[in-house]
């Protein structure tokens, strides 16, 4: 038999791959013994924040003058599929570095990105982006909560949902509308920092199927007034377009992680099977269990190779939303597709918690559904066409 070198991401270099080691360590010594108590506590210690910003996995793709690592998507890419491989589904980093932050430094002002950046990169700001209310979720301009200009302030009436990192945040991108009779073109965001802030106000933390540690929270805002200067661009309304604009490495983020879920979930089968004895025979003897696994394995190189191709594109600058959407919607799908495949092989087994095939399972059935549902993705592939 001839032997096969390993695929390799050909976006990968040696400095991305001392990165991933040191993520790799980072996620098994920092994070895995603590997340059965994070579950249950449903959301990360504080302390999580600071070290991860300490070893440099915070706004890794952050110019440097602004407290960051001066890296690329890459560097980004390569800390979530670690984080993905070690079933750290708690820790909301994918919210904080390659979202939020990057709002700030696509449409802050110098002065935002000084104050705000630093804080985010060291772990002494832990940040969230909230768009969904309860009553509009994927389409962003049936949003209700308001911030009107009264001098230098803006007053703001409204509540989130569905926010990832928002019972801990200390800064968070707003959706707001500054015109509600403008449509689109009435959506502004804003940044609004949380402590201490008056007519602010976290609700539960809901409970979830899965990702169960990653706090998950209500938000209300009753009269809140903020900085006029908090708003994200030069003018209002704007923040539709920067939506628009910023979705896509958002939605790559997901597929990224979704091509790690994927392979760790082929792995940690094959393993299974291997060692696994039913009827006197290996699972892996058996022509349904090869097959299965020849299926699944396939599936993830070639969502692999898929978002690799995105990867690169969009380093270059040339990934469009369309491109994003077909990588968000496509592998996301089939992460849970190659779950449930792989959960079957394990038999009773894999429908306990104590194996990780069964947290995989839960953790990506949300994938289907934020950063747009997948229907959503189909929609906006389908005006392209």
């Amino acid at each position: 038999m001839f032997g096969v070198a390993p695929y390799r991401s050909p976006w990968m270099t040696e400095e991305l791959e001392m990165l991933r080691d040191t993520a790799k360590r980072f996620y098994k010594e920092e994070c895995v013994p603590h997340e059965e108590r994070w579950s249950k506590q449903q959301h990360v210690d504080r302390e999580i924040w600071l070290k991860a910003g300490k070893v440099g996995l915070l706004c890794a793709s952050i110019p440097e003058e602004y407290g960051g690592g001066g890296g690329t998507f890459a560097h980004e890419a390569v800390i979530f599929e670690e984080q993905s491989r070690a079933l750290v589904s708690s820790f909301g980093n994918h919210v904080h570095s390659p979202i939020t932050a990057h709002y700030i430094l696509a449409y802050g002002t110098e002065e935002q990105k000084k104050k705000w950046l630093p804080k985010l990169a060291s772990g002494e700001f832990i940040s969230a982006i909230a768009m969904s209310e309860p009553a509009a979720g994927s389409d962003l301009q049936g949003i209700r909560t308001r911030a009107i200009r009264e001098g230098d302030e803006y007053v703001i009436n409204g509540s989130k949902t569905f926010i990832s990192n928002g019972h801990m945040a200390d800064l968070i991108c707003l959706v707001v509308k500054t015109d509600p009779n403008a449509g689109s073109h009435g959506v502004s965001l804003v940044m609004v920092e949380t402590q201490d802030l008056k007519g602010f106000r976290r609700g539960r933390i809901l409970e979830k199927i899965g990702q169960k540690g990653q706090d998950t929270s209500e938000l209300f805002f009753d009269d809140v007034r903020i900085p006029a200067a908090n708003l994200l661009g030069t003018e209002e309304g704007m923040g539709f377009l920067q939506l628009m604009q910023q979705l896509p490495q958002e939605r790559l983020v997901l597929a990224v992680a979704a091509v790690a879920g994927m392979e760790i979930a082929v792995e940690l089968t094959t393993t299974y099977a291997k060692e696994r004895t039913a009827f006197k025979r290996k699972l892996i003897e058996m022509q349904n269990t090869r097959f299965k696994l020849a299926e699944v394995k396939t599936t993830a190189h070639v969502a692999r190779v898929f978002v690799d191709d995105c990867v690169q594109r969009h380093l270059k600058g040339q990934l469009d939303a369309t491109g994003a959407a077909m990588a968000k919607w496509w592998i996301t799908e089939e992460l849970c597709k190659v779950a449930d495949e792989c959960l079957q092989l394990f038999g009773g087994y894999g429908y306990m918690l104590e194996y990780p095939i069964a947290r995989i399972w839960t953790d990506a059935r949300v994938n289907k559904i934020y950063g747009g549902t997948n229907e959503i993705m189909k929609e906006l592939i389908a005006r392209s066409l």
